[in-house]
């Protein structure tokens, strides 16, 4: 035993794992089961969000820096004039004094104007400082314009001055990568592109323009021209490759325009100055024909600025409208689902719960009221099956949940009526047995009290006596089973009326230790005889459970006294007593309230009391007994009702038994 002791202590049971929030409900588990499947799908909607919001954020961006790049070259194209009337200035036309003079103005113009849209911002952060940083050579230009008005300016320093801050706007304006759909992104690509080939046709005009304007190359110039010229037919040829046709070929309209063919015929004539020939090209005709060239890419790079922030535009309504669809798709998937785990849910409760109120029903009223009928029917009556119960839900599943309830009825009712067949069995055996041994104590009995007629030894006569009140124990032995079989006593009844003391002696004679019972007060009534003999038995009930519960030595007393239109009795007993729930439970087995079948043998006295009660309409009740100092003991009072009793004005003699 210390073994086993020790062992079940060390083995612990293990812990639960944790169940998950919900899961003690089917809608929780319906709700768990849908949510998996639900959050992959917001998932992979939250991605396709994340996407359409990432291409609406970079259509607004690119919208943004097409419109700053616009307004770089706006100002790339007045700085691009600036250079090349101060080229040709420096070069020895003086006649550009007053249009450099105006240049400069139109040029500060596009300045103010330049970083008053980038203050606005909206272009990203990265492309905004670029851009501020881009102005820092452009501010350092005041420098170089003082030198041109004292006349201490170079043409070759002063022509690289403007190209570094030129190719740093540019370069500023075309930094990062550009964002948006493909077609968006090539329409930028072939935007800077182009504006490096405008650079390189503004940048020749100029360098050529002072060149035209000294007559001649000087030291490395024509190398530099000749680069210049490479850059910007390798920009050309990057513009081809990112242009739609309708690009390119307002570029070839933009070339093929008689300034622009004018221009390049002067161009031609600057490729045979490589030997240090001189030039006879007048710089204001090259002038305003590559100005006139020039002019016509800004348009070219305007219209293009143009369709790219179209594109910008169209794309950002098209990710804003898919934007939209895809949040929409997410709040219809939630909806959905949301719907269809409380249409679930409710499709496998209201069905559970209709079958469990059913099952309810069955358990509280259909099968107490079904065993209740079968344990009324007779033995041949045929009991009608259980009813089959409507199926709350035509799924196969709950047809076989209210198929297997309808087998769990049908087989308790089966039960049932086995039960109820099997305790009429039992209790006709018991009645059967009652009635043969009462038959055989009553032919007992006669014969007894015949030899105590004939025998006049005391000592004999004694133990005829003695055997005597053996056989009336036996006689309510037998009655008592009569009692539990639900059967009538033995008409053994009395015409008239008898005194309640003959009844109490008649009880005392049926007890075993009938010396110990004293009657100390009795007030006179009579009882009818009708009642005599079930109330007698009653009485020899309560005494045998008094003297056995009661010590020796000590007595038993009976009491009786009329409490208004009733006649009470009191079986009083001095021996252990017994506890407030044992006194609740046998005052419920005395009221009929406790089933016949679920108490011990020890206490079937109670119940014959109890059914003896019920008969007669009197009314059992035990109590502590009073006025024992708390040494215990246990009363027991019946009421009798007034339908039983008759209050004399005389004692009368007692009546025979017929």
């Amino acid at each position: 035993m210390i073994r086993t002791r020790s062992v079940t202590r060390s083995r612990r049971p293990l812990p639960r794992p944790p169940a998950l929030p919900g899961w003690s409900t089917i809608r929780g588990r319906v709700a768990v089961v849908l949510a998996v499947p639900t959050c992959l799908l917001l998932i992979v909607t939250g991605l396709g969000v994340a996407d359409r919001a990432a291409d609406w954020s970079a259509s607004r961006e690119t919208a943004a820096r097409v419109e700053l790049v616009i307004k770089a070259q706006d100002l790339v194209r007045e700085l691009q004039r600036e250079r090349g009337l101060t080229n040709g200035l420096l070069g020895g036309a003086a006649e550009y004094r007053d249009d450099v003079d105006v240049q400069r103005a139109r040029t500060d113009t596009g300045r103010d104007g330049f970083d008053t849209l980038l203050e606005a911002g909206g272009a990203g952060a990265d492309t905004a400082g670029a851009l501020r940083d881009a102005l820092v050579p452009v501010g350092a230009l005041a420098g170089v314009r003082a030198q041109v008005d004292n006349g201490t300016a170079q043409r070759a320093p002063t022509l690289a001055a403007y190209t570094e801050a030129i190719d740093q706007l540019i370069g500023a304006a075309a930094a990062g990568p550009a964002r948006g759909e493909g077609a968006v992104a090539e329409s930028m690509g072939a935007l800077e592109a182009l504006a490096r080939a405008t650079e390189a046709v503004a940048l020749e005009r100029g360098f050529l323009n002072g060149v035209f304007a000294a007559g001649r190359f000087k030291g490395s110039e024509f190398l530099d021209f000749t680069e210049v010229r490479a850059d910007r037919l390798a920009s050309l040829a990057q513009y081809a490759e990112l242009a739609t046709p309708a690009q390119q070929s307002a570029l070839e309209a933009a070339f093929e325009t008689p300034e622009a063919r004018r221009a390049l015929g002067y161009e031609k004539r600057a490729e045979r100055g490589a030997d240090g020939d001189r030039l006879d090209v007048n710089p204001s005709s090259w002038w305003s024909s590559m100005t006139a060239l020039v002019d016509q890419l800004h348009v070219v790079q305007r219209r293009i600025g143009d369709e790219t922030r179209a594109r910008a535009d169209q794309a950002g309504g098209e990710a804003t409208g898919q934007l939209g669809g895809f949040i929409a798709l997410g709040l219809l998937i939630v909806a959905v689902v949301t719907a269809l785990a409380v249409l679930s849910a409710r499709s496998i409760t209201r069905p559970l719960v209709a079958l469990a109120d059913e099952a309810d029903s069955v358990a509280r009223d259909g099968l107490p009221a079904a065993v209740a009928r079968i344990q009324k029917a007779d033995a041949r009556d045929e009991l009608a099956a259980a009813p089959r119960r409507r199926v709350p839900d035509g799924a196969r599943e709950f047809a076989r949940l209210a198929g297997a309830l309808h087998n769990v009825e049908h087989t308790a009712i089966g039960l049932a009526t086995e039960q109820a067949v099997l305790r009429r069995n039992s209790s006709e055996s018991l009645a059967s047995l009652g009635r043969r041994n009462q038959a055989l104590l009553s032919r007992q009995l006669g014969l007894i009290t015949a030899l105590e007629r004939q025998e006049i030894d005391p000592d004999a006569l004694g133990g005829l006596f003695e055997l005597d009140h053996l056989a009336t124990r036996m006689r309510r032995n037998a009655e008592s089973l009569l009692v539990l079989a639900g059967e009538e006593l033995p008409p053994r009844t009395w015409s008239g009326l008898v005194t309640a003391a003959e009844v109490v002696q008649s009880a005392i004679a049926e007890v075993e230790q009938y010396q110990r019972v004293a009657v100390v007060d009795m007030e006179p009534s009579r009882i009818r005889g009708r009642a005599v003999a079930e109330l007698s038995h009653l009485l020899a009930e309560l005494m045998e459970n008094a003297l056995v519960f009661s010590p020796p030595t000590q007595r038993v007393e009976v009491y009786g006294w009329r409490d208004g239109a009733e006649y009470c009795l009191a079986v009083v007993d001095r021996g252990l007593g017994m506890t407030a729930e044992e006194l609740a439970r046998s005052n419920a087995r005395l009221a009929g309230r406790e089933p016949f079948l679920v108490a011990p043998s020890r206490y079937l006295g109670h119940y014959v009391v109890g059914t003896l009660a019920a008969r007669l309409g009197a009314q059992v009740e035990l109590r502590p007994t009073e006025g024992q100092g708390g040494a215990g003991g246990v009363t027991a009072y019946i009421a009798l009702p007034a339908g039983l009793i008759e209050a004399p004005d005389t004692e009368p003699a007692a009546s025979s038994p017929r």
